[in-house]
């Protein structure tokens, strides 16, 4: 783990917002062929006048160091947030929030960002 910084090592071994969201109102799985990682988030929402926040969110992550740690970071970006602003978190955004990644790891924070508007996208699609 030398080649992470204290941050991500932090949100590995003591992820926030970990397990999976019974009924979830939207459910992103994301995966990686190369590496076999795979991601999945879950989100409730809420409505506060006419927006929709991000109430709750948890992940379950099957992967590395840097998968675990950019799950747990997407988490708290996105907690709170408007759907619409959640879906403005890119990449670079989280590895932004974990202070840097590898660079042979950054698509991870890819994968974390593709999680997190699958599960969107996924909400909204219920909602058609």
């Amino acid at each position: 783990m030398e080649n992470y910084n204290r941050k991500v090592i932090e949100r590995f071994l003591k992820p926030r917002n970990l397990g999976e969201i019974k009924n979830a109102d939207g459910i992103g799985r994301v995966g990686n062929k190369v590496c076999g990682d795979v991601m999945y988030l879950y989100i409730k929402v809420s409505k506060k006048g006419k927006k929709e926040y991000i109430k709750d969110i948890k992940f379950k992550t099957l992967g590395c160091v840097a998968a675990i740690a950019t799950s747990s970071m997407i988490t708290d970006l996105a907690k709170g947030k408007s759907l619409e602003e959640a879906m403005k978190i890119t990449r670079e955004s989280v590895a932004k929030g974990l202070e840097g990644l590898p660079p042979i790891k950054m698509h991870c924070s890819n994968l974390a960002a593709d999680a997190l508007h699958e599960a969107i996208k996924n909400y909204y699609s219920k909602k058609k």
